[in-house]
């Protein structure tokens, strides 16, 4: 049976090696903290050095969005295992323990995978770039603002950022409106029955002929397309530059349907003729 005096001093060790421990620990915690706040600052700056090198360079934006994500990354992934190792974690047994868990981290990744995958398939054959108005086959569209490695983020008209798996963009259909330098506009402006065809295609040629945005070739369509039910209908098409699109269009609208009021031709509505016996 122990003694008064021996139990004290096996205490009195005990405590001392739990306060070196904590004093250890402490040291490693404060150690890692630093280490991650310094990181983070590091991380920080040779993330804007790249970008700046890149924009030196003149590197294409979407290439540019895509290398400066996969670095960020990288990085982030440097700063962790410094400041796990800081910790005193063995990194072998922390490398073990995520490869007797690669199953379920596989399955986890396999969809960032294939986003990391399509995002280098969409840099390589390029169906956009950064600047480009698309429409994606999941419904979105928008301006690309990144080719981020996982993500292409697009900005809608209304000003909302939206994230668009890249496995998605890549193996899905892409219409891209910025691609070409030339886009055609068609209209169709129904008329009343009974009025001049070759009067409405003469206003309609000199509202064209008066917008120099309206490219002349290809040359401007004008036809009578469709005998409707309460309208005649004539078609135009046109072609314009790619940036003037909607300008043209909505302009286009506008000077129709004043110019079709001042000279007197009228526009059609539905009607119903009702016959009684």
């Amino acid at each position: 049976m122990l003694s008064s005096s021996e139990t004290s001093v096996q205490i009195t060790n005990a405590l001392e090696k739990l306060i070196d421990s904590g004093i250890s620990l402490g040291e490693r915690v404060l150690g890692a903290l630093i280490i991650f706040i310094v990181g983070k600052f590091l991380v920080n700056w040779l993330n804007r050095l790249f970008a700046r090198i890149l924009e030196k360079r003149k590197v294409d934006p979407s290439i540019q969005s895509f290398l400066k994500s996969m670095v960020n990354i990288l990085l982030l992934i440097m700063l962790i295992l410094a400041v796990i190792g800081k910790l005193g974690i063995e990194l072998t047994g922390f490398a073990a323990l995520l490869a007797s868990a690669g199953v379920a981290i596989g399955m986890a990744l396999s969809g960032n995978l294939q986003n990391f995958a399509g995002g280098l398939i969409i840099l390589l054959f390029r169906p956009y770039k950064v600047g480009d108005y698309i429409d994606a086959s999941t419904g979105a569209s928008g301006t690309v603002k990144e080719i981020q490695i996982f993500h292409t983020i697009l900005i809608t008209p209304d000003n909302k950022m939206v994230y668009v798996p890249n496995g998605a963009m890549s193996s899905g259909v892409i219409t891209n409106y910025s691609n070409l330098d030339t886009r055609r506009i068609e209209w169709n402006f129904g008329v009343d029955y009974g009025e001049d065809f070759e009067k409405v295609e003469k206003i309609l040629r000199n509202i064209i002929k008066a917008d120099q945005r309206i490219l002349t070739a290809p040359a401007p369509f004008i036809e009578l397309g469709e005998l409707a039910a309460s309208s005649v209908n004539i078609k135009v098409r046109v072609w314009v530059k790619s940036s003037d699109y909607w300008d043209v269009f909505f302009y286009m609208n506008q000077t129709v349907y004043a110019t079709f009021n001042k000279e007197g031709i009228n526009f059609p509505f539905p009607q119903l003729t009702v016959h009684q016996a």
